[in-house]
């Protein structure tokens, strides 16, 4: 199992990462498994040793929309908010994968944001990464074609897994998009057709 010294030793202060390893408590999350919920108090900050986290907006009419995916080394800064200002949550945390992620208990994220330089310029970097990511999904929401937005979203997978083949259903891609299964597998089959796909068994390879 990855552990805080070997993920952040690089990142942090030997000092912070001494004390990261006395306080964190660290879970292991199945695939589909919901790490943190909308409406739930946050009390631990999560930082991602392994696997990958999908971050998701509900609306009760509209349906879900995938916001932004994290990675190990990640931390959301969503969470960071709502930690800080205990306030509920207002976005789910799924582990896309089997997922490791350090727990880190609320009331040391001020004291080690004087304390560490290291510290602070992690949760200002993520603030800035999770910006950017949100602005993307904007303006693929607001200005990209379904077909586009597809695309991104397998490229981004295939990013992330750092392999051309995604084991993915056409289902999840249309929860996450918040649109209908039918279109995405529409879409799917003409990108096939154009050659950018090969479409298998819950399993789409770029090509």
């Amino acid at each position: 199992m990855i552990t805080i010294q070997q993920e952040f030793s690089g990142i942090f202060e030997k000092e912070l990462v001494t004390e990261m390893e006395q306080v964190a408590v660290i879970k292991k999350f199945m695939a589909g498994e919901v790490i943190i919920d909308i409406g739930q108090y946050i009390k631990f900050m999560p930082l991602l040793l392994d696997g990958v986290i999908k971050i998701i907006r509900e609306d009760k009419n509209e349906g879900e929309l995938l916001l932004y995916f994290l990675e190990k080394g990640d931390t959301c800064a969503m969470s960071i908010a709502c930690c800080v200002g205990a306030k509920k949550s207002e976005i789910r945390a799924i582990a896309d994968v089997d997922t490791t992620v350090a727990m880190i208990p609320n009331q040391y994220l001020d004291g080690w944001m004087g304390k560490y330089k290291s510290w602070r310029n992690f949760i200002l970097e993520s603030y800035s990464n999770r910006l950017n990511e949100m602005l993307t999904t904007v303006d693929n929401i607001a200005f990209s074609q379904m077909d586009v937005r597809i695309m991104n979203y397998l490229k981004e997978k295939a990013t992330i897994s750092q392999s051309q083949s995604i084991d993915v259903t056409h289902q999840i891609i249309a929860t996450d998009l918040n649109t209908s299964r039918v279109v995405v597998s529409r879409i799917l089959k003409s990108l096939e057709n154009q050659g950018k796909i090969l479409l298998q068994r819950n399993n789409i390879r770029l090509l």
